[in-house]
């Protein structure tokens, strides 16, 4: 996996994974890449500089300033989520039937479920909602 910063030709700039670089190559060539604050399908990689191990006190790596106002929404909404619902990690799936069906209480929660997982709350209309900002699973 690479991590490119990248920039529009409205010079926003935001960071994206790919596989690799030819895997950028491949999508930049077929138009699959747009800007993450415009939408923009003029997409290039920007100039950036190395990280080389900025961490704070407790060891952690500090993360980089928001580079776009979107960027600093989502980076509210994910703290606001995360100090107003229960964390239940991979129980996610499994904690949001019980609510559904009142064998829980009722609360705000969030974690990580497979897609299969979450394809069977939706489909037993069970409400929940991807977020951008927690990990994914693919299997």
């Amino acid at each position: 996996m690479i991590k490119y910063t990248l920039k529009c030709s409205d010079d926003h700039r935001f960071e994206s994974w790919f596989q690799d670089s030819a895997a950028f190559d491949r999508l930049s060539a077929s138009g699959h890449l747009s800007c993450a604050v415009c939408g923009s399908t003029d997409v290039e990689k920007a100039i950036m500089a190395p990280r080389l191990g900025a961490s704070d006190e407790d060891g952690g790596t500090e993360l980089p300033a928001p580079q776009s106002p979107a960027e600093a929404a989502l980076r509210l909404l994910k703290a606001k989520i995360e100090a107003e619902s229960d964390y239940v990690g991979d129980d996610f799936a499994q904690e949001a039937r019980r609510i559904h069906e009142g064998d829980a209480k009722a609360r705000a929660i969030h974690g990580e479920a497979t897609w299969k997982d979450a394809k069977a709350l939706v489909e037993d209309d069970i409400p929940v909602a991807p977020l951008p900002f927690f990990g994914r699973k693919t299997n």
